[in-house]
């Protein structure tokens, strides 16, 4: 049975979450068994029998209040799934990068003298990069928890939601529901002008266009100057649909409840954003956002994962703690193959993916990843899955 029609019939069955993972051995391509010792494909060798040593790179140690919660909570997740593992032993070492480039450096080359055969983590884009060139040498592969693809390539790998990822799947859908002519709205910083350049990559494959493209400065005033040059046009260019850049703590509160008033909004636009429109929940209550279109992972099985991590620590997990289980799903999967090259480049980016607590994945040669996402909207104040995430890839796209 193929590895995909595996995961077809898996995950159309009502499965507990243990099963889940227990199971993601079977989701890896068979192939045929190297003999070298040491290191195999330009990574280092996995002896199956014996306990695999993986290093977890988390942003404490700097000070932050904010990085400490995150990086329980990365550990957690990953120690939890660790648990969940069936016939896989995992030797997992945590070590503290303090969110800085430097320390990733010195950390991830000192996990690798002590004998980590794959880097979990940083968690930062700028950690990503220094973290990777430290152990490249080595032939050990990063996954990051980074979404920021300009760090991806070589040994380093980004695992959060990407804008490429998400524009593929936006763009898909607003031309299968006859919004393809789209206008993309950025803020001029290097998050706005990915945002354009992966919508730009991800209109020709989905049957939509960019037909339209505007900035505005990155603040209140820039947001407010801009109204005008925006509105004109969004209604000169014939978009059918606004993609916003923007996420609810940046601009895109003001520009969604000022855009309706200068007769740029609904129903004559629709309106469509690249970040997660349902963080913080008290998002949920703004009016500008209803019936707006955004992405995220299949809320059925992060619901899953949530529960079990609650069960087992007493509290809620970080929004991006379900990389850190995702990517321990990974490894273990590669480890139960068998395969001595498990950790190889050629493994890590089989085309089958792996199933984790956030959906179906897989990681890409270029160093990003494709995700199984749903498209969601808002209404009467509350999330609405109205395409629900693949289960499966088929061939080089879903």
């Amino acid at each position: 049975m193929s590895a995909v029609l595996s995961l077809v019939r898996f995950l159309g069955k009502s499965a507990p979450l243990r099963g889940l993972i227990a199971l993601t051995g079977i989701f890896t391509l068979a192939a045929c068994e190297p003999t070298a010792f040491g290191s195999v494909g330009g990574a280092p060798r996995v002896d199956p029998g014996a306990p695999v040593q993986v290093a977890l790179l988390v942003p404490s140690g700097s000070g932050s209040s904010g990085d400490a919660v995150l990086a329980e909570s990365l550990e957690n997740a990953a120690r939890l799934a660790t648990r969940d593992l069936s016939g896989v032993r995992i030797d997992l070492r945590v070590y503290s990068t303090a969110g800085a480039p430097g320390q990733a450096a010195q950390v991830a080359a000192r996990a690798v003298d002590e004998g980590a055969q794959i880097i979990l983590g940083p968690v930062y884009g700028r950690e990503a990069r220094p973290a990777g060139n430290a152990v490249a040498g080595r032939g050990v592969n990063v996954l990051s928890f980074s979404n920021d693809t300009s760090v991806a390539g070589g040994n380093v790998f980004v695992m959060g939601l990407t804008f490429e990822n998400t524009a593929r799947r936006l763009m898909n859908y607003a031309a299968n529901q006859g919004r393809g002519q789209v206008m993309v709205v950025a803020e001029r910083t290097d998050a706005g002008r990915a945002a354009i350049d992966a919508a730009r990559r991800a209109a020709p494959g989905s049957g939509a266009s960019v037909v339209a493209v505007e900035t505005f400065d990155f603040s209140q005033q820039g947001v407010v100057e801009a109204l005008p040059r925006l509105s004109q046009t969004a209604r000169g260019s014939g978009a059918q649909t606004v993609l916003f850049s923007s996420d609810t703590a940046g601009a895109l509160p003001l520009l969604v409840q000022l855009l309706p008033d200068n007769r740029v909004g609904p129903p004559q636009f629709q309106f469509m954003g690249l970040t997660r429109w349902d963080i913080p929940p008290s998002s949920l209550q703004m009016s500008g956002l209803q019936g707006g279109w955004f992405a995220k992972p299949d809320p059925a099985l992060t619901a899953q994962f949530e529960q079990r991590y609650r069960a087992a620590y007493g509290s809620n997990p970080h929004p991006i703690a379900a990389l850190a289980y995702d990517g321990m799903a990974a490894i273990g999967a590669l480890v139960s193959t068998g395969r001595s090259d498990a950790f190889s480049r050629t493994a890590l980016t089989q085309g089958s993916g792996f199933a984790g607590v956030n959906g179906v994945f897989r990681l890409l040669p270029s160093g990003g990843n494709e995700r199984a996402l749903a498209v969601a909207t808002i209404r009467d104040n509350q999330v609405q899955i109205i395409d629900s995430a693949p289960r499966s890839f088929t061939g080089p796209g879903f």
